[in-house]
């Protein structure tokens, strides 16, 4: 039996986490440094676009 509620909005988290992490991975292996740079970070994550705008935003 499937769960009652909530799900979908889990699963829609879980999916934006697992892309978010390929895009690091992706990153990391274009760099010749030894490490993605915290700006370089913050751009692949698109931070600023993650930032909430108010209590109606919904993603």
């Amino acid at each position: 039996m499937a769960p009652v509620g909530g799900t979908a909005v889990q699963d829609r988290v879980a999916l934006a986490e697992i892309e978010l992490c390929g895009e690091l991975i992706i990153a990391a292996s274009a760099v010749t440094e030894d490490r993605l740079s915290a700006d370089r970070i913050d751009e692949v994550l698109r931070l600023a676009e993650a930032l909430p705008e108010g209590p109606d935003d919904e993603g």
